[in-house]
């Protein structure tokens, strides 16, 4: 009942505001709302179970414009991923030409350090990146999951097609960290802003 009776309060302080915006009020505008509210953790926390069952109920925040701008903002920078400035990480190589690196992709939060292989590790990662999430684990966790080196159980697949190694790509995922590092790290400071 009280949060109906918030919601009200909201909804009329907004139409008050915004009068002369109700009627450019665009289904982008819409979807860039609610966009920012699924990213909002208060909402994310309060509805965690709900959100595992179900389809999400959106409520009406306060102030309609700026949670869309908030979304629009999230959007451009989790659309064009491939385009942001990429973050200044630091890169340590130790190289020996004896033999190839063998892959590890592992990720130490606690000192914000990525070992890609034997050879080449990135320092420098900021703790926020951790906590931007695509479901379960970070961006970046993500990632270094998807370019493991992974053994096929078929025995065919594994004889015929296991031609992957992460040597191959290991230029473009230093790329792509560095870059979905930036945008961990706008994602969680338009995210901070987020307070009900």
């Amino acid at each position: 009942m009280i949060e109906e009776n918030n919601n009200q309060n909201n909804n009329q302080n907004n139409q008050k505001n915004h009068k002369n915006h109700s009627s450019d009020i665009s289904k982008e505008d819409i979807f860039h709302y609610v966009y920012a509210v699924l990213h909002n953790p208060e909402y994310r926390k309060k509805y965690e179970l709900n959100l595992k069952r179900e389809f999400p109920r959106i409520p009406f925040y306060g102030d309609f414009w700026k949670w869309a701008e908030w979304g629009k903002k999230l959007m451009d920078l989790h659309i064009n991923f491939e385009t942001v400035e990429p973050f200044p990480l630091d890169r340590i190589d130790i190289w020996d030409k004896e033999r190839t690196p063998k892959a590890k992709l592992k990720a130490d939060k606690q000192y914000g350090i990525i070992t890609l292989d034997e050879q080449t590790t990135l320092q420098g990662i900021p703790k926020e990146v951790w906590d931007y999430k695509l479901g379960n684990r970070s961006a970046l966790e993500w990632i270094l999951d998807q370019y493991k080196e992974k053994t096929p159980k078929d025995p065919t697949i594994r004889e015929k097609f296991n031609i992957y190694k992460f040597a191959d790509y290991k230029e473009k995922v230093i790329d792509l960290l560095m870059r979905v590092t930036t945008v961990s790290v706008e994602t969680m400071k338009i995210i901070g802003e987020m307070e009900l």
